[in-house]
């Protein structure tokens, strides 16, 4: 078996999702976006997330797309994630 078929163990080793924080570093539009869903209270931030993941598997969106968005329905994850991309704003 090679690496590649290996699940990642932890968020920090799925890369859309580190891309997606960088993006949200280097473009107001995706920090906007992600700003705006990470400040909602954690339940209604689950349940904007589950929806939007369903339009994105109804309309066939990359997987990596998919997968990045799904970590944030983690509650500690989108703390974090929030942490992060609000320090990399206001620099």
């Amino acid at each position: 078996m090679d690496n590649s078929s290996i699940a990642p163990k932890t968020v920090g080793e799925i890369e859309s999702f580190i891309t997606m924080l960088l993006a949200a570093c280097e473009s107001k539009m995706v920090y906007d976006r992600l700003e705006t869903l990470l400040t909602l209270p954690d339940v209604r931030r689950r349940g904007e997330l589950n929806a939007w993941i369903t339009d994105l598997l109804i309309a066939e969106a990359p997987r990596d797309l998919i997968t990045a968005l799904a970590c944030l329905l983690d509650d500690k994850v989108a703390e974090k994630a929030y942490e992060v991309i609000y320090k990399c704003q206001r620099r």
